[in-house]
């Protein structure tokens, strides 16, 4: 009974953001999670037939979640914004500094590109900046836990928060462009 009762909870969050989004989402179930890479990559029970394409984006109620990499008929594979080869145009939503976002350290982000005089702080918000067709603009990210300097001492690095916990992603919304 508890079980149905998180689960009503979970997709009333999700039907709440689908409704209220001026974006065209279609809902889907993870149904696995890669042996091979268990943290960063998900299998979803919504495919070809259901109008999902490669290079579609991949969102929860909380943020963004990841990228359509393969589709087949009624399943397709995500990858995870936590992975390392997976990168997002972002910019912080504060000062509009553009910088790329991908994998990092754990389950965190790291931001990278920004230039040394970049008007980033803890606590910042970091959104999707829309310019890659991939990723609509203004999509939750995350918010900046610690700044820190490339080795070279010519630029700066912002490691973040995700807003979606990755680990136990169950629902997930596919923006159909």
């Amino acid at each position: 009974m508890n079980e149905y009762y998180l689960e009503n909870a979970r997709l009333k969050q999700l039907l709440s953001f689908k409704n209220s989004s001026p974006l065209k989402l279609v809902a889907a179930r993870v149904i696995a999670r890669s042996a091979d890479n268990w943290s960063t990559n998900i299998t979803i029970d919504k495919g070809r037939l259901n109008g999902v394409r490669q290079g579609m984006s991949v969102v929860t109620y909380l943020g963004l979640a990841g990228k359509i990499v393969e589709v087949g008929h009624n399943f397709s594979k995500v990858s995870l914004l936590i992975d390392p080869n997976l990168g997002v145009s972002a910019l912080i939503q504060r000062s509009r500094q553009e910088g790329l976002v991908s994998g990092g350290l754990g389950n965190n982000l790291i931001m990278k590109y920004l230039p040394e005089e970049s008007d980033v702080k803890v606590g910042d918000t970091v959104i999707s900046s829309g310019l890659d067709n991939a990723y609509p603009k203004g999509i939750l990210i995350g918010s900046v836990i610690e700044i820190g300097r490339e080795f070279s001492g010519l630029s700066c690095y912002a490691l973040i928060k995700p807003s979606v916990n990755f680990s136990n992603l169950e629902e997930v919304l596919i923006v159909i462009q």
